[in-house]
C-alpha cells in the first residue's frame, strides 16, 4: 500500500480521469487532483457536505452542491455553471453513464441532524436536462457504479448491508430491482467495478475494501487502519485501486482533522464501467 496523499478531512468520490486522480475534500470543500508523484491541487471550491463528483463523457466535471440542491458542471474554462436543478437539498454521491445521464442519490433523513431512518432513493438528471425520481427504498444509499454496457446501475445500499442492481432503460430510466450482492456484516460506501464484472467496495466500520462477485462471493479483501470511504480503479494500466480514507468518529464529528489518505495499491483485474 502506498501513500500519494495524506493530511486531509473526511475525503470522497475518488474518480481517476486522464492521468490524475480526482476526488473531494468534504472538510474544506475542495475538488482536488493529485498524480503518481502525489502532486496535488485545487481544481475547485464547492462549500457543500457531502461534495461528490463524476465526469461527463466529454470531459466536463459535474459536482454535486447538496446544500443547494444543483449540480453544477465546471467548464473548460474552469468555472462552475449549474447543470440540473434537483429542487431539495441533502444529496449525497452521483455516477454518470456513457450517454451522460447523471444519477444522484439522496438519504430520506439528516443522519447528521440525529433524524430517525428513512429510505432514501435516486434521481435521473438526464443528458436531456430533465429531472425526475427512478428509484425509491433504499434505506441508506451511498456510492454507485454502471456497468460498461450502460445496462446496469448498482447502488451501495450501507444500512441494509448489500449492493442493489437495476437495469437501465433507453430513457435512463430504472427497473427490474435485485438485490446484486449481500454482503453480510460489509458495509459498503464508495464503489467501482471492474472488467471481470466483480464491484470493489469501500467499508468505513470494518476498515477495508473488498471486492465481490454478483452474489456476493469474496474474492479479494485489502485492510485499511481507518475507514475507507470511497475506491477507484485507475492508473496507467486501470489496475490501481485508489482508496480514500480517513478515522471516522461517528456522525456528530464525522473524522478525525488530517486523517484523510489518497492511498493506492496494484490489483489484479484492471477497471471497467463508470465511475
Amino acid at each position: 500500500m502506498r501513500t500519494l496523499l495524506s493530511g486531509r478531512g473526511l475525503l470522497e468520490s475518488p474518480r481517476w480521469h486522464g492521468d490524475r486522480l480526482y476526488f473531494s475534500d468534504w472538510s474544506a470543500g475542495e475538488v482536488v487532483a493529485v498524480d503518481l508523484q502525489g502532486r496535488s491541487e485545487v481544481i475547485a471550491r464547492v462549500k457543500s457536505l457531502p461534495l461528490c463528483t463524476d465526469w461527463l463523457p466529454d470531459g466536463r466535471l459535474v459536482i454535486v452542491s447538496s446544500l443547494d440542491g444543483l449540480l453544477l458542471r465546471r467548464e473548460r474554462d474552469e468555472s462552475l455553471v449549474v447543470h440540473a436543478e434537483l429542487g431539495m437539498p441533502g444529496w449525497n454521491d452521483i455516477v454518470v453513464d456513457g450517454r451522460g445521464n447523471a444519477y444522484v442519490n439522496r438519504a430520506g433523513f439528516d443522519p447528521m441532524a440525529g433524524e430517525a431512518v428513512e429510505p432514501g432513493f435516486v434521481y435521473l438528471a438526464a443528458a436531456d436536462g430533465s429531472v425526475r425520481q427512478v428509484a425509491d427504498d433504499i434505506l441508506f444509499p451511498n456510492g454507485m457504479a454502471v456497468t460498461p454496457d450502460n445496462s446496469t446501475l448498482i447502488v451501495a445500499d450501507s444500512y441494509r448491508h448489500s449492493l442493489v442492481a437495476f437495469a437501465i432503460g433507453a430513457d435512463g430510466g430504472l427497473s427490474g430491482r435485485r438485490v446484486w450482492a449481500d454482503l453480510g456484516e460489509g458495509t459498503p460506501d464508495g464503489i467501482c467495478t471492474d472488467a471481470e464484472g466483480a464491484v470493489w467496495y469501500a467499508d468505513v466500520p470494518n476498515k477495508r475494501c473488498v471486492r465481490v462477485a454478483e452474489g456476493g462471493e469474496v474474492l479479494q479483501v485489502v485492510e485499511l487502519d481507518r475507514g475507507g470511504f470511497a475506491c477507484a480503479l485507475g492508473g496507467q494500466d486501470g489496475t490501481t485501486l485508489f482508496v480514500v480514507a480517513a478515522e471516522w468518529r461517528g456522525m456528530s464529528e464525522l473524522v478525525a482533522p488530517g486523517s484523510g489518505q489518497v492511498l493506492s495499491i496494484e490489483v489484479g483485474v484492471p477497471g471497467a464501467g463508470r465511475p
